[in-house]
């Protein structure tokens, strides 16, 4: 079977009338940057966000024109539009509810693992607190939702190309390492692809990479959410159903700053921040043993007893830590028995009971109290 080509897509695409329009969606201009990785095609119609509703027949139309190609496999076409916000006769709560969006069917909790900004560490953080959750016990699975820089493949040593489920559903098969399932933009993509995409359409590919994957049944899926603090975080924060969110900081005052911000990001659309995680808080010497505050030490700690959230654990910097994730080897499952990995797995122990706690409070009824 001949290979899928962006001409062959384009050819397909041409068939679907733009709405409202004496033109196809291809002629109007509407079709973005076509992505295509063996069998999977990915792509976004750009629309105003008044036309989005306008727009979803014709999205749905160009997704089975698409999937009619012989050999297509997955295919992933999202609106360049973001959705409404909340109808302001709405209250606080209900908007929050609208805006979190609906569960995930068999994922139990959601956890966000954040950074004001880059450079944090943060996504090795992310898939060793996930590896430490499996460590106790749990059913885990890991999202990697920076479209633009994933690191996934490489903190997985992850190389196959995610295969559809088989069941008729056109849902996608996580890959599976180390007890994880796992998914990510990199693994459909070639390494060193850039992503040309605007905001809305890494939504549209962040939404179906959480709700067209078959995840199966999940304690928890932590999601290694992007840096930073913009319209795609605060988005995906507001249509995902988080239980918390974890921040990651190192202890210098340029980055709790950062740090602050995306604290206040979670605050503003009601998702509970489980805690503060100092990264790179300090190193110890191998040849003499010293311990050095290389970006000084304490910071986090001291920012989340001022904010008032709960202070999670330090991390040391550690060249083996840095080692092991250059190989895909993460600390947590190939040296379990190492104090680097009891770090992470007493942090992870900390958030889950967090995440409990917080379940079960919601579950307790309401206390009457009669004076008498």
């Amino acid at each position: 079977m001949a290979p899928v080509t962006k001409e062959m897509i384009l050819s397909r695409l041409s068939a679907v009338r733009a709405p409202g329009a004496s033109v196809d969606i291809v002629s109007a201009g509407l079709v973005s940057e076509i992505i295509i990785n063996e069998s999977n095609v990915m792509f976004a119609l750009m629309v105003e966000g008044q036309d989005a509703k306008r727009m979803e027949a014709a999205r749905q139309a160009a997704e089975a024109a698409v999937r009619a190609v012989p050999g297509i496999g997955k295919v992933m076409v999202a609106l360049t539009a973001d959705r409404p916000a909340p109808r302001a006769s709405a209250t606080p709560a209900q908007a929050a509810r609208q805006a979190r969006g609906t569960a995930v069917p068999g994922i139990s909790h959601i956890i966000a693992v954040a950074s004001g900004k880059g450079g944090v560490g943060k996504s090795t953080t992310a898939v060793n607190i996930a590896l430490g959750l499996a460590a106790h016990g749990l059913q885990v699975g890991i999202l990697d939702a920076d479209i633009y820089g994933p690191s996934m493949p490489k903190l997985l040593g992850l190389t196959q190309r995610p295969q559809l489920a088989g069941d008729g559903s056109k849902m996608l098969k996580p890959l599976e390492r180390y007890g994880l399932k796992a998914m990510s933009m990199g693994f459909l993509v070639e390494e060193g692809t850039p992503m040309i995409w605007r905001g809305p359409m890494v939504m549209g590919a962040l939404v179906q990479m959480l709700r067209e994957v078959a995840w199966g049944v999940l304690d928890c899926l932590v999601v290694d959410m992007p840096p930073g603090t913009g319209d795609v975080q605060l988005t995906l924060a507001q249509q995902t159903p988080l239980s918390g969110a974890v921040i990651v900081s190192t202890p210098q005052d340029l980055a709790l700053i950062d740090a602050r911000k995306g604290l206040a990001m979670f605050e503003k659309v009601n998702v509970p921040v489980l805690g503060i995680i100092e990264n790179m808080s300090y190193f110890v010497c191998n040849a003499c043993g010293a311990r050095h505050e290389i970006f000084g030490h304490g910071g986090a700690r001291a920012e989340a007893e001022k904010l008032g959230v709960p202070f999670l654990g330090e991390v040391p910097l550690d060249a083996e830590l840095r080692q092991r994730s250059d190989l895909g080897e993460p600390v947590t499952a190939l040296a379990p028995a190492s104090g680097l990995a009891g770090v992470y797995n007493d942090i992870a122990g900390r958030i889950w009971d967090a995440v409990s706690a917080r379940q079960n409070a919601m579950k307790q009824p309401p206390r009457i109290v009669i004076e008498r």
